[in-house]
């Protein structure tokens, strides 16, 4: 069987250094790493997952907790986070908290038994106290969505207040008044920023806040069409609706048609998060863009700097952008 010394005696460079190469250790000569990997390729060495985490001290996995392992949302976070960290060649191992606290405690410990080099959580259920726990439990860890003093340099959140100010905005620039929001869940804090940045939106305007106005919704597809009903029923003097998400948008397109209601026309429709089919949808649906892809990079980065004593620069606070289509009519 090959072994290691087989690849340091070929290369010409100590042992240590061809497990220092493997591991991508940056302190690695360039040259040095070109000899190891040509000797590995010549060999045919396969190296030992097992025996290399021993020897690194390290298990060459980042673990991920995300709300659901399905969705528009969550498949490109996990997509862009395990790019990143293959490009270092480690593993991401991903679980979900499926919207509870005990499966979310459940999904962190089973990680944190797997000995992971380090964590990225998106998490709704567990307080900002348990996240410090397990920072000071599991270092590098990186939050998502989420803004707690204590872990500030190692949090990546979007600005939700804005996104939901800057879709009730321009409902309001286009004459429009009664404006309806459909949320999502209110357990969690997306949902509550992006309400807040619609009352801050109509208190710029001057307009009262009407709690009529106002149903909870999910963020995904469950129990929004009968949602999107009850708000309809309630008032009919409705002529715009935010959602906080483009699921529940997609939901409210559908009732509108059995409504005979014309989107973009006899009513106006803005979501959030630029999903793929938002632009396939007609009318186009003008939408708050959530720039998940780059919260996956940019948490998976840091781990990743993290780990290997290295300098980097985190984008903490994301910024949306109004990505204007063709679902809301201008009233004046």
């Amino acid at each position: 069987m090959i072994t290691i010394k087989d690849v340091s005696e070929l290369a010409q460079v100590s042992q240590a250094t061809v497990s220092r190469a493997l591991n991508g250790h940056p302190t690695v000569k360039e040259e040095n790493k070109i000899k190891v990997f040509k000797a590995i390729e010549q060999l045919g060495y396969k190296p030992n997952a097992f025996a290399q985490a021993l020897a690194s001290s390290r298990s060459n996995s980042i673990g991920m907790l995300v709300g659901s392992l399905d969705g528009p949302f969550y498949g490109p976070l996990m997509h862009t986070a395990e790019n990143t960290v293959r490009q270092k060649n480690l593993h991401l191992i991903v679980t979900s908290g499926q919207e509870s606290k005990t499966k979310e405690s459940d999904s962190i410990r089973f990680l944190q038994s797997k000995q992971v080099d380090g964590l990225i959580i998106h998490s709704d259920m567990l307080s900002d106290d348990e996240l410090i726990k397990i920072a000071k439990e599991t270092s590098p860890t990186v939050i998502l969505n989420r803004y707690i003093p204590e872990l500030s340099e190692n949090c990546i959140c979007i600005d939700n207040e804005l996104g939901g100010y800057l879709a009730t905005k321009y409902l309001l620039d286009n004459g429009h008044e009664k404006i309806a929001c459909i949320t999502g869940q209110l357990s969690k804090i997306d949902s509550r920023d992006r309400l807040q940045g619609y009352r801050n939106a109509l208190s710029e305007y001057g307009i009262p806040y009407d709690a009529n106005l106002i149903v909870e919704g999910r963020f995904d597809h469950e129990g929004n069409h009968e949602t999107v009903r009850r708000l309809l029923d309630r008032n009919n003097e409705i002529t715009a609706i935010f959602c906080q998400n483009d699921n529940i948008a997609l939901a409210a397109y559908d009732v509108c048609s059995e409504r005979n209601l014309s989107v973009g026309d006899d009513i106006s429709i803005v979501g959030f998060d630029n999903d793929t089919y938002s632009q396939h949808i007609r009318p186009k649906l003008t939408t708050v863009n959530f720039p998940v892809s780059e919260m996956g990079t940019e948490a998976a980065k840091r781990v990743l700097s993290l780990l290997n004593n290295e300098s980097y620069p985190l984008n903490g606070k994301l910024t949306p952008e109004l990505i204007i289509r063709d679902s809301v009519k201008k009233l004046n």
